[in-house]
């Protein structure tokens, strides 16, 4: 229960009586601190009136006053300006490592935010807080938003720095690699950017004029020309033997295996082999493409340059070995909106932080801003509990919400969270 006493004193919601000391003595408090979530005491810089002394520093924070020795506290020099010391029970005095006794307050969680905070714990419908949402005020919900949406935008950020370090800050194939990663939609996410992570790129380069080629590429070391189809046609055995000399030419390594590839529930316009050889169109036609995308200043613009069909064999085909009506297997507008979503803004705004240029971080947020939310069972979920969700602005923001604190049940840290609390 220390989380819940930490958000008690960090939101000074303090019992209507007056506070003291367990000596006696009167406390004010003027400024909770900072709260510090690396090590050293739990909250800095507070300011505290004790006994009519005004006094700033430090504050600790347990369930057990014991836990102040349990801990070390107490030959720990980082703790020697803790000017107050506050725990549920007090069980024991506590003195710094310099010899000098600790004040101590006992405080207790009050019983409605205890009974609130259980039932946000164990509520088993989707969003707990749902029953608060329809009445919160517009600039609460947007504010919280706001700040979720720049969460998420540091995150991918990071990810995408993560990317960089691994391939030596070759910003046009970490762009590929993501958005290969979300060509899988979710489903085959890992298996795809397991894939582009493996592709020879320099290698690919010097064939890239010959789409037949690059599928060969492709499709290989996807490792979905390692079977020997029965029924295998014309086209299968022609990339399959071309893959074989540009595996030996190139010295490629091994290619992936089929079982790492998910098909099951998949509709078949989102199977592998089709996502595949959209991709290897898109690589063939699109070089430089990261450099365009940051370089496209409307969103009609970006959405163009991803505009992307396949080769005339796939026109016929879901697989090698699953013929089609013939027609055009183009990305479709609401999967072309996703890879914006998730591919190119998150690029525009870690590339804007990596050149200091405050236009692409902005670009990126107008592009979201500009984009009708997502649809999915998450963002439903949060439209009929009485949210109003209208851009992707809006959908970004839930969607970081739900994994970074919904599903954690960290409802202390959500200002969502904050409202139903303090709820009488």
């Amino acid at each position: 229960m220390e989380q819940l006493l930490h958000y008690v004193w960090k939101h000074k919601i303090f019992p209507l009586k007056m506070l003291q000391t367990t000596t006696g003595e009167p406390v004010e408090v003027i400024d909770a601190g900072l709260p510090n979530t690396n090590a050293g005491p739990d909250f800095f810089n507070a300011k505290l009136k004790i006994g009519g002394t005004h006094w700033v520093g430090n504050v600790e924070i347990h369930t057990l006053s014991s836990d102040w020795l349990k801990h070390g506290h107490d030959k720990d020099a980082a703790y020697n300006n803790v000017i107050l010391h506050v725990a549920e029970t007090i069980d024991c005095e506590v003195f710094s490592a310099n010899g000098e006794k600790v004040p101590q307050l006992q405080l207790s969680c009050p019983e409605a935010i205890l009974r609130h905070y259980e039932e946000l714990r164990h509520a088993e419908i989707y969003p707990p807080c749902y029953s608060i949402l329809s009445s919160l005020p517009k600039l609460t919900v947007h504010s919280w938003l706001s700040a979720l949406q720049v969460e998420r935008f540091e995150q991918k950020a990071h990810a995408i720095a993560a990317r960089l370090e691994r391939l030596n800050n070759n910003w046009e194939d970490v762009f590929f690699i993501t958005l290969s990663r979300n060509f899988g939609f979710g489903l085959n996410g890992d298996a795809f950017e397991t894939w582009a992570g493996h592709l020879p790129f320099r290698a690919i380069d010097k064939h890239r004029d010959n789409l037949f080629q690059v599928e060969a590429f492709f499709f290989g070391q996807a490792g979905l020309l390692d079977e020997e189809l029965p029924d295998a046609d014309e086209y299968y055995l022609k990339l399959q033997k071309e893959f074989r000399y540009l595996q030996h030419k190139f010295e490629l390594p091994a290619p992936m295996t089929i079982t790492q590839w998910r098909f099951l529930r998949l509709r078949p316009g989102n199977f592998p082999h089709v996502r595949l050889a959209q991709l290897a169109n898109l690589y063939h036609k699109g070089q430089s493409l990261l450099s365009r995308a940051m370089e496209a200043d409307t969103l009609e613009a970006v959405q163009k340059l991803l505009i992307t069909t396949t080769s005339s064999y796939w026109k016929e085909h879901f697989n090698f070995s699953k013929a089609s009506p013939s027609q055009e297997k183009q990305v479709g507008k609401n999967a072309q909106n996703l890879i914006v979503i998730n591919t190119v803004i998150p690029f525009l705004y870690a590339y804007g932080l990596h050149k200091a240029d405050e236009v692409l971080c902005d670009r990126a947020t107008r592009f979201l801003e500009s984009l009708k939310a997502e649809d999915n069972h998450i963002i439903r979920q949060w439209s009929g509990a009485g949210l109003h969700v209208s851009t992707a602005a809006d959908s970004q923001a839930l969607l970081q919400l739900q994994k970074e604190y919904c599903d954690k049940k960290d409802c202390l840290r959500c200002r969502f969270g904050f409202e139903y609390l303090r709820q009488k």
